[in-house]
């Protein structure tokens, strides 16, 4: 069995409407030095020894990010 992590983030030119309302939070709570904020979402697979890295790309691609919109790396742990 293997790990595999999917992190999926929005593009670059896409508004992060919860990344700005995180960063808007912080300096209420007491937090400084923040300039930005980007949050994405973060998937760890439990995947059987077989399963090559494309079928875990084609996953990503298909489920768990929104190509058009969405950004995601995918990395073995």
């Amino acid at each position: 069995m293997a790990r595999v992590v999917v992190d999926v983030m929005l593009k670059p030119e896409i508004l992060d409407p919860q990344g700005q309302a995180i960063a808007q939070a912080l300096p209420r709570l007491g937090f400084g030095g923040v300039a930005d904020v980007r949050a994405g979402k973060h998937f760890v697979l439990d995947v059987d020894d077989d399963v090559s890295e494309q079928a875990v790309r084609e996953i990503a691609d298909t489920l768990l990010a929104n190509p058009v919109i969405e950004d995601f790396e995918v990395r073995a742990e």
